[in-house]
């Protein structure tokens, strides 16, 4: 169990994924340049056997902003974009409207 005060440390926004470059080593993750609203930034992210890049390209998404970054298979990526799993794939998380990029989800 963590706390509410953990939670908030959690700093998840809303940004659009403005490129997607498939990953140059890795057949399931692609290269994600989003925006926050604030700055650009490359994530990687493991959506490519459910995505093409052309349905992704303009989707406003939950991204972990705060997220320590990480190499990923020798790229960089400074988030995670949340997506759920089942048994027909991944779907990444979003919002029903547009709203503003940077915006806070609590």
């Amino acid at each position: 169990m963590i706390t509410i005060d953990d939670f908030k440390k959690v700093e998840l926004i809303i940004a659009q994924i403005k490129e997607v470059k498939e990953h140059p080593n890795a057949d399931r993750l692609y290269l994600l340049k989003i925006d926050t609203g604030k700055e650009e930034k490359q994530l990687v992210a493991g959506i490519r056997k459910s995505y093409t890049p052309e349905q992704l390209i303009g989707r406003r998404v939950v991204v972990v902003n705060n997220l320590q970054p990480a190499v990923i298979r020798g790229e960089e990526s400074n988030g995670m974009v949340l997506a759920v799993t089942d048994d027909q794939g991944i779907a990444v998380l979003g919002v029903d409207r547009d709203m503003p990029l940077g915006s806070i989800v609590k």
